[in-house]
């Protein structure tokens, strides 16, 4: 099969991954952090290897504030739902917002009584123009500055770095979905001011699903929202407030975890520089052909933006529903269709009613499948409408 569907979880994976999870499971598959036996210490071993590798790549304040979930939802409600919420309490966020972002803060609004507005730039945003957006918006009751680094279903990368300078400034804590750049885009937390940062592993670290990661911020309180076993101070009826585990109760995806240092370890191989710029020029590749199809329309940045390996568009007169079925019973290639748990973006580019057709690409993925991806587009195309 072709899979073009990184944007949602990466495949295949590096073989190693699979490798490191078959291990933990077969070799050392018991509870970290618990237990003082062998088995333990080593499960535990691999889950305080791959955390400090994280805090490594990415910046982090400090290693205990990298806390593990189950994927980017877990870690970006544990960052909303674990602040301090009252009612006249503001949040800046994006149009390009994906749902685990969204639908925490909607609740918010209903149970809270907090206010949010999702901020849009017209067109392709000049170096700047985010930030004044922001600055524009940005009052003495904005509690959190939420925005996603990259989108999922057009590719805009918004300038994450400009906004942080911004709101280092203000008393707003900062917080970056990073679900579609983590192992794509260098991200230096610190560096860009953000107090709260989170991904998963599965899509661009190469990780199984089931991995997740929440950076925080020494100076954060954050509320747990799970609590429970964590392994330590056990006499205490309370959540302890010890930083990872009070954040981390219950048993962690040891298996998942040593494969995602698998994942990083292949991300560390190839470099971030070379990641970007083949998934970059896989998607410019893909636009340019897409748009040499009569009634094929690109929605996103074009072919020579600054973008990420993800092309969106639609085929007039098509149902893109229809398509993307078509592309996978007959042409075995996988995309996604609809509207991608991201329906403010598509009210942006009015495509909420049809969605829109979804390629993604990653380091595995190659200019000739594009070829076989845009042939196979062509053929739909001229035999539905033709």
């Amino acid at each position: 099969m072709i899979y073009f569907d990184q944007a949602a979880s990466s495949f295949p994976k590096p073989p190693e991954v699979g490798q490191a999870v078959s291990e933990a499971i077969l070799r050392y598959g018991a509870n970290p952090g618990r237990s003082g036996h062998k088995l333990a210490r080593q499960a535990n071993s691999v889950i305080e290897t791959t955390r400090r590798k994280l805090h490594k790549m990415f910046h982090s304040h400090s290693p205990d504030r990298v806390v593990f979930s189950n994927n980017a939802t877990s870690a970006l409600n544990q960052a909303i739902e674990g602040l301090t919420w009252k009612r006249g309490d503001h949040v800046l966020a994006t149009v390009f917002e994906h749902n685990s972002v969204r639908r925490p803060l909607e609740r918010l609004k209903q149970e809270k009584g907090i206010t949010v507005d999702y901020l849009q730039a017209d067109g392709q945003a000049s170096p700047g123009k985010w930030a004044d957006i922001v600055k524009r918006h940005l009052t003495d009751r904005t509690k959190l500055v939420i925005v996603t680094h990259g989108s999922n279903v057009t590719g805009e990368i918004i300038p994450v770095k400009e906004i942080g300078d911004l709101v280092a400034d203000h008393p707003a804590l900062y917080c970056v979905d990073a679900s579609q750049t983590a192992g794509v885009l260098d991200i230096n937390m610190k560096g860009m001011g953000i107090d709260l940062l989170a991904f998963p592993g599965h899509k661009g670290l190469l990780g199984p699903q089931g991995t997740g990661v929440l950076m925080v911020a020494n100076n954060i309180l954050l509320r747990p929202v799970h609590v429970g076993g964590t392994g330590s101070a056990s006499e205490l009826p309370a959540q302890p407030d010890i930083w990872p585990a009070g954040w981390e109760s219950g048993t962690l995806n040891t298996p998942g975890i040593a494969g995602l240092l698998k994942g990083l370890e292949t991300i560390e191989k190839y470099g971030l520089d070379y990641i970007h710029s083949h998934e970059k020029e896989l998607a410019s590749y893909c636009i340019k052909e897409l748009e040499a199809i009569e009634g094929v329309k690109i929605v996103g940045p074009g072919a020579e933006e600054e973008r990420l390996g993800v092309v969106a568009f639609y085929i007039k007169g098509v149902d893109s529903n229809e398509a993307a079925m078509i592309l996978d019973e007959h042409y075995n290639i996988a995309v996604r269709a609809g509207l991608h748990c991201a329906p403010l973006t598509h009210n942006v580019y009015k495509t909420a009613d049809s969605g829109l057709i979804r390629a993604s690409f990653g380091i595995y993925n190659t200019f000739g499948e594009i070829d076989t991806f845009t042939g196979a587009i062509k053929e739909i195309k001229e035999g539905l409408l033709e």
